[in-house]
């Protein structure tokens, strides 16, 4: 393009045609913002949408826009250009123009700052998160925490803009923000008209030796992984000379020259070499003298707290990152390595993929994150396919291992191995018979996001045969058996749940054997379910004797059940103390519940002495009970105040009420003021019970403006009840407008109900209005149910597509109902694939009945009773239905 030619855009046939055109600084500044006006207008955006699209203030745009005001910057012309659009380049060659900026025809090699892409510059991808602006998908990026090298580093940038060339090497391990944060620091240069030059075509190095000569001032030079420049074997010397003479020639100053190393190169290049030794790296070795920046591997925790607060602010990228690495501070080495890895997934060997499949899948269902290398190799099979399967090699597990094990960013890799840290506890005086068994033979850790990721994109499948043999065979540890016993059951996996849960219980799990226990109960044999009570119990699990209490208890044999309590309180159950208080005092034992209750309370719960007491109440017994009540208040009870406060409302002794109330309020229990309150609004009193909710207000009590605006709206202040709903909506209680939602639907008030539904889910809480939904529909209110479920639906609320395709089914609306469920179950949500299955088999189609509840059995839906009704005996892994097998977990 000619000195002064720019391009320039006009409409013919619907079509944009660019055609070039001479302009002055004025012409171009006002076809500048021709363009743009056409552009936001196209998108039908007003200025603060646009704002918003183009992450910049509603006055900044203003400006850009109106005529008289000075030439946007480069940053806002590129940021508008891209929320509508339009060619970032041409609007910024017009920009230039317009501020008359000479730059506009130098020779030297580069681009303004404010055309680069951060990822053309080889900032890493964070994520795959995108944002959309006029029409343009592009990576987000996280946002950015600065630390102590962004401090030096911004101090480089402010030399430079001052008139004084400088050069930095950010020095650290792959991927710890060292590109990031230059590109960060250059920013503040766009609106100088710096330009930035990234040598790399058709070598970094060829690039950087031919073209370093014709570098202008005020241009920022590039040379991320500066090993390919500097370590050049043929040119790397010369190019040190060069950047060199650069940085130290005045007439051809300010210039700022920003690098970016891994710790094993600068050590390579800033090393002397041994007497006698060839230097290689003499001239680089200069260049970086004095002009190294160190980036830590990890963020400390100022930083974390930093990117804790963005996160909190709405970033996604880092509050997805920070839920991985929160622990050790990789947070860069994270967001980096994500895209990676899940490439290397999307490409991996079939083998390789199997063992990733079959660790996401255990990780899911809840098995430790130390992945024994036998079960994974074992599990491995079945998520071959059979002409996969055939081709496998004798070393193919060998193989798919060194494949996992590679690196990506940060010293991350898909499947790597681990060393889990010996537990080291103090010496036990009494060890237990059944420690924890130890994993035997390697073990391997999932890389963070892939086990993210599998939870994400696998919740809908039920892992193969091989998967649940490999675990029954391999897995050792409790916990794991427990977990993937309870995801079997979920998944209608009966048969391999039972051999689980007995792998359990073999191991040292008393949890199983209360499960098991638990079963043989159902089937009805107390005697099978003692003996596995007790061994749990003979293993230390306190809670198998207030089970096998329980269980004696509920058969009517009280003297048995008090003497498993007392057993289980012998053994340290508090819990067993408080019941067997209760049985003592209900067997007239007032003294031996006394004594129990105190136990109890020295043990530090005074819940026992608090049944009691309230036991003495129901009896007539007001002064023992009071007694009881004290004495627990002395023992640090916060129920027992707010209980002695409530006796003494009800005795009349009004004044003795409040002080207990105060008392308890003491404690941060403000429910008694509130309880006081609405005992004093029942009782007619008004404005005691408006100067009781006022107390509690002012003690910090945000819960009594919920009665106390309800209070306002039965007595007919309606602008009063809302002015409490919206003070309790800010405080968190969404509860007060839901109750006024119900009372304005009542009053036939729809305006105002709406009003009210805004101010819910304006507060985050569109499941109020599905509780309220529920309940207008059981008082045969459809219309305004349906109002409701509509506003939860309209704000994201998962449950409300389910109760409104459960009402359209209701109404006899069989098409509305099943794209409502269809939608529902494409958000993954099991109850609407039982709500299709069921309108299968209601219009007389068991197969496609038994196709969705097969998928919702896959998902984990074991709460459907059509489950038990069509596979008794449960489900085998690939879905097809288990044959009997004689065990009480099936009851076969």
């Amino acid at each position: 393009m000619n000195s002064g030619g720019h391009v320039t855009i006009s409409g013919g046939g619907g079509r944009e045609q660019v055609h070039e055109k001479n302009h002055t600084p004025g012409s171009a500044l006002a076809e500048l913002r021709a363009r743009l006006e056409t552009g936001r207008v196209r998108m039908r955006l007003n200025q603060t949408q646009l704002a918003a699209r183009a992450g910049l203030s509603r006055g900044t745009v203003h400006k850009a826009f109106k005529a008289g005001e000075p030439v946007p910057t480069t940053d806002t012309v590129a940021a508008l250009a891209r929320a509508l659009g339009l060619p970032v380049g041409e609007l910024l060659a017009l920009r230039r123009t317009a501020a008359d900026d000479a730059d506009g025809d130098r020779a030297g090699p580069g681009r303004p700052v404010g055309e680069w892409d951060p990822y053309a510059l080889e900032v890493h991808l964070a994520g795959a998160i995108l944002e959309s602006a006029g029409g343009v998908e592009r990576r987000l990026l996280p946002g950015y925490v600065a630390r102590e090298h962004d401090r030096l580093l911004a101090e480089a940038v402010q030399g430079a803009e001052a008139g004084r060339s400088r050069m930095l090497v950010l020095v650290g391990e792959s991927s710890t923000g060292k590109t990031r944060a230059c590109w960060e620091a250059v920013q503040p240069l766009a609106d100088q008209g710096w330009w930035l030059w990234h040598p790399y075509d058709p070598t970094r190095a060829e690039a950087a030796l031919e073209e370093l000569h014709r570098v202008g001032s005020r241009t920022v030079v590039w040379l991320n992984e500066a090993q390919h420049y500097l370590g050049d074997p043929h040119a790397g010397e010369r190019i040190a000379a060069a950047v060199h003479t650069l940085l130290v020639q005045p007439e051809r100053g300010p210039v700022l020259v920003l690098g970016t190393l891994w710790p094993d190169y600068a050590t390579q290049y800033t090393t002397l070499p041994a007497p006698g030794a060839l230097d290689s790296h003499s001239r680089v070795r200069e260049l970086l003298a004095g002009r190294i920046v160190h980036v830590p591997a990890a963020f400390d925790p100022a930083a974390l707290a930093k990117a804790t607060a963005l996160a909190e602010a709405g970033d996604r990228l880092l509050a997805d990152a920070l839920t991985r690495a929160r622990p050790d501070g990789r947070l860069t080495q994270d967001l980096a390595g994500a895209p990676e890895l899940l490439h290397r997934y999307d490409t991996a060997s079939p083998a390789a993929r199997a063992l990733l499949d079959a660790a996401m899948d255990a990780r899911r269902l809840g098995v430790g994150p130390h992945l024994p290398q036998a079960f994974l190799t074992d599990a491995a099979p079945d998520y071959l396919t059979d002409t996969d399967y055939d081709q496998l090699t004798d070393d193919w597990a060998e193989r798919a291992y060194a494949e996992l094990a590679k690196p990506v960013h940060g010293k991350h890799a898909p499947l790597r191995r681990a060393t889990p840290r010996p537990q080291r506890r103090p010496p036990s005086p009494t060890p237990t018979d059944n420690p924890t068994p130890q994993t035997t033979g390697p073990v391997f850790r999932l890389a963070d996001y892939l086990e993210q990721h599998g939870r994400t994109t696998r919740p809908h499948l039920c892992p193969p045969a091989s998967f649940w043999h490999a675990a029954h065979t391999h897995l050792t540890h409790p916990d794991d058996l427990n977990n993937l016993a309870q995801a079997a059951k979920a998944r209608h996996r009966l048969q391999w749940a039972h051999h689980l849960h007995h792998r359990a219980a073999d191991h040292g799990s008393t949890h199983a054997l209360e499960h098991l226990a638990g079963l043989r109960e159902e089937a009805g044999d107390r005697a099978g379910a003692e003996a596995l009570y007790r061994e749990a119990a003979a293993r230390g699990d306190t809670y198998a004797l207030d089970s096998l209490a329980r269980q004696r208890e509920e058969a009517g044999d009280g003297e048995g059940a008090e003497a498993l309590y007392r057993e289980a309180a012998a053994r340290g159950s508090t819990y067993a103390l408080v019941v067997a208080a209760r049985l003592r005092e209900r067997a007239g034992d007032r003294a031996g519940a006394e004594a129990l209750a105190r136990e109890a309370a020295a043990r530090g719960d005074t819940g026992a002495l608090v049944v009691v007491a309230r036991l003495r109440e129901e009896a007539g017994d007001a002064a023992g009970a009071e007694a009881l009540y004290r004495e627990a208040a002395d023992h640090g009870s916060r129920d027992a105040p707010f209980l002695l406060a409530m006796m003494r409302e009800e005795a009349g002794d009004r004044e003795g009420a409040e002080r207990l109330a105060r008392q308890a309020d003491e404690y941060g229990d403000g429910r008694t003021l509130v309880a006081l309150a609405v005992t004093r609004e029942r009782s007619g009193d008004r404005e005691g019970a408006q100067h009781l909710y006022q107390q509690a207000v002012e003690c910090g009590h945000s819960r009594a403006l919920v009665p106390w605006a309800v209070m306002r709206e039965e007595a007919g202040d309606r602008e009063g009840a809302e002015f409490l709903a919206r003070q309790a909506a800010n405080h968190g209680c969404t509860d007060t407008p839901v109750f006024l939602v119900q009372r304005r639907l009542e009053a036939g008030d729809w305006e105002s109900a709406d009003r009210m539904c805004q101010l819910a889910v304006d507060h985050g809480e569109p499941d109020a209005l599905m509780r309220l939904a529920r309940m207008r529909e059981q008082a045969g209110d459809r219309e305004g149910a349906e109002f409701l479920a509509r506003h939860a639906y309209d704000h994201g609320d998962p449950d409300a597509r389910l109760f409104l395709a459960w009402m359209r089914e209701r109404a006899g609306d069989a098409v509305g109902a099943e794209a409502l469920f269809r939608e529902a179950a494409e958000r993954g949500s099991t109850q609407a694939l039982e709500g299709l299955a069921n309108m299968r088999e209601e219009a007389g189609d068991w197969p496609g009945a038994e196709v969705l509840y097969r998928k919702a059995a896959d998902r984990g839906y074991e709460a459907s009773t059509a489950l038990k009704k069509l596979w008794p005996f449960g489900l085998d892994p690939d879905g097809t239905p288990t044959p009997p097998w004689q065990d009480g977990a099936a009851g076969g």
